[in-house]
């Protein structure tokens, strides 16, 4: 290459950058600046310190907080609904069970001759009910009270009476 391609060439590459930085400028002394002035709005709602740009992140903030907020309690809410549903199957459940049983020891009774309503085998009272009668079998003396027969025991020092 000669001489003036290489001084061409070293004189384009050195303006080229010249080029970005220099701005047109009408009130500038020859009409032309190497850097434009910055012309920051404080105030704008796009700038990082205006009011309206503070505001605007805050806002986001909060309400991606309270957002998050929100969805813990609808979780924890409905995990509670969950636990007081499965507490009210287990007690009609329960409830099932004993009516059950209770039918279960109403056809015993029936079967044994109970009548219904008697308290169950091995209860202990401690006042018989009005209409007793003492009857002897095999040497033991029993209170016959409608079809529901007391045998006398102690507890302590008290008297009471044994469903038999």
């Amino acid at each position: 290459m000669t001489r003036r391609k290489i001084l061409e060439t070293f004189v384009v590459a050195s303006a080229v950058p010249l080029l970005y930085l220099a701005d047109v400028a009408p009130d500038a002394p020859r009409g032309l600046t190497l850097l434009r002035e910055a012309c920051a709005v404080v105030g704008a709602p796009a700038t990082p310190l205006s009011a309206a740009g503070v505001a605007r992140r805050t806002t986001r903030r909060v309400v991606a907080a309270e957002t998050a907020t929100v969805a813990a309690a609808t979780t924890a809410t409905a995990q509670q609904q969950a636990a007081t549903a499965q507490q009210q199957q287990a007690t009609a459940q329960q409830q099932a069970a004993t009516a059950q049983q209770q039918a279960a020891t109403a056809q015993q009774q029936a079967a044994v001759g109970r009548p219904p309503g008697a308290p169950a085998a091995g209860a202990v009272v401690n006042a018989l009910p009005a209409g007793c009668k003492p009857e002897a079998r095999g040497g033991v003396e029993y209170q016959n009270c409608g079809g529901v027969y007391y045998r006398a025991a102690f507890q302590g020092n008290n008297l009471v009476y044994v469903v038999q």
